[in-house]
């Protein structure tokens, strides 16, 4: 009963911060990282214990299915320079530097400090999402960061799990554990690809019902902890299942399952985010307790200095890599960017979306209680994560203001070709159909495409109309059922299809306000 009210009262306290940002319009992971700051000195507020393993499975998992499904393969392959520098080479340079620092300045062992490394090695693209997103910025630079969030929390975690291995095992020797590494990757990629398939079978039989829903958290949870039983690597099969899901699902998805779907994934995913915001605040709030006096002012000081140490590598490693395409731009633009080169400007940008979230709150929750140096490292790990997405979440959009990277138009001008093919289709599909029905549609489908000519806006005047129509049809209804005209189970049919019907000619930016 404990754990329910606390997480309802969880639950509470996001509400109001999640209001709070809204009106502000900041990032609301920014205004959660303060929410977890101030209930880690609440001082009335309860412990509340996790085991470690449940951590991982129960955060990262669905967050992981849900960026992984959306991520096409192809689009990773096209920015792979980027992706490898960013996700691999970036987060391996800034373990290292943290785990440096770990040694050096704290004395943890090298394998704790490594494990510290990986925990704050990998940025959340979710608090960057929630402003770049409003605003008109390179597609590639926004499939570059999306990719980054993906591919970086494998290679984090892979560096992780080694790391917790090699401190808790007696006598591991990380000689022993490279072996292991060679087999978790590919026979993760393998686990996935397999379940995937079992899995295409198993939802096709129970599609148009809400266990088609249920399967699908089944199977998300399951493929990871079965990794994790086999040794192996879990977030490698769960991108690999969301890779064959999303490349095979879509056409065998029905309309109404597929909104549904979405409604619920993208529900669960945002509530789990907020409750690991503000879990990790009842975790700092045991380790102030514990820690006092000169010992506390050390740990504080040391996870500043690990805060910088994060913000300063990224800065770094971007803007190098920057020059350097930029010094050969003739060989990476027609070889291997097969585009132009980053700006100076959107290095910036990249350098800026630093900001820690999930799974360094997840990893650094899931450290054993006997782990060396665990109050240290999870107290550094909340202070990563509340530093980036204040300093740097705040300051995400002036940033974009005073940096004025054009706008790119690229994806209306895309959006309208597609609209006008599929339009296409349809003419030609009722071109023979006679009757005043086929014809009347027929007219219907003529005027939108005509409206969809003008490529600079995502919503066209037929749009327009076709919404303000299905507003009059709304009050109509509305009214009706004030007026006890009609029954409840009518309404809610007809209202499904107003629902339907407004999101097909909704503009397609137009997103789910988080809060």
């Amino acid at each position: 009963m404990q754990l329910f009210e606390i997480t309802l009262l969880l639950l509470a306290v996001a509400v109001v911060f999640l209001q709070i940002a809204r009106r502000l319009r900041v990032p609301y992971p920014s205004l959660l990282a303060l929410a977890g700051g101030c209930v880690a000195v609440l001082p009335f507020v309860p412990h509340l214990n996790i085991e470690p393993r449940l951590v991982l499975a129960l955060f990262v998992a669905p967050a992981v299915m849900d960026t992984a499904f959306e991520l096409p393969p192809r689009e990773m392959l096209r920015n792979w320079l980027p992706l490898v520098s960013l996700a691999v080479l970036l987060v391996l340079v800034t373990t290292a530097a943290v785990a440096w620092a770990g040694a050096s300045f704290e004395g943890l062992p090298l394998a704790a400090a490594i494990a510290l490394g990986a925990i704050v090695a990998p940025p959340d693209a979710a608090a960057a999402s929630a402003v770049l997103r409003e605003f008109s910025l390179p597609r590639r630079t926004m499939a570059v960061l999306q990719g980054e969030s993906l591919l970086n929390d494998a290679v984090a975690l892979l560096a992780f799990g080694l790391a917790v291995t090699a401190a808790t095992t007696p006598g591991g020797a990380w000689e022993a554990l490279v072996p292991r590494l060679l087999i978790a990757v590919p026979g993760g990629a393998v686990l996935g690809i397999l379940v995937s398939l079992l899995a295409t079978r198993i939802v096709r039989s129970v599609a148009g019902t809400l266990s088609a829903i249920i399967v699908q958290f089944l199977v998300t949870f399951g493929t990871w902890i079965l990794a994790d039983r086999l040794g192996l690597s879990p977030i490698i099969a769960v991108v690999a299942l969301a890779a064959v899901a999303a490349q095979y699902s879509p056409a065998r998805t029905s309309a109404r399952d597929r909104l549904n779907t979405n409604a619920v994934w993208a529900t669960v995913v945002f509530i789990l985010n907020v409750l690991a915001f503000l879990l990790m605040g009842l975790q700092a709030r045991v380790i102030l307790s514990q820690l006092q006096g000169p010992a506390l002012t050390h740990a504080l000081v040391f996870a500043l200095i690990v805060l910088g140490i994060v913000i300063g590598v990224r800065f770094a490693w971007v803007m190098l890599y920057g020059v350097a395409v930029r010094q050969f731009r003739a060989f990476f633009e027609k070889r291997v960017l097969h585009g132009k080169a980053p700006s100076v400007q959107v290095g910036v940008l990249v350098s800026w979306c630093g900001m820690r979230g999930l799974v360094t709150l997840a990893t650094s929750l899931a450290l054993p209680q006997e782990f060396p140096g665990r109050d240290v490292i999870v107290l550094s790990a909340f202070t990563v994560v509340l530093g980036t997405l204040i300093l740097q979440g705040f300051t995400m959009r002036p940033l974009i203001t005073l940096l004025r990277i054009a706008p790119d138009a690229s994806l209306d001008e895309d959006v309208s070709r597609a609209r006008q093919a599929m339009m296409d289709a349809a003419l030609e599909a009722l071109a023979g159909v006679p009757g005043e029905r086929a014809a009347a549609i027929r007219a219907e489908y003529g005027a939108a495409r005509i409206a969809s000519v003008d490529r600079s806006r995502p919503t066209t005047p037929y749009d327009e109309l076709r919404t303000q129509a299905i507003a009059a049809e709304r009050r109509s209804l509305n009214q009706w059922r004030s007026l006890g005209r009609i029954h409840d189970d009518a309404f809610h049919l007809l209202e499904d299809e107003l629902d339907r019907a407004e999101l097909h000619v909704a503009s397609f930016g137009t997103t789910w306000l988080d809060g």
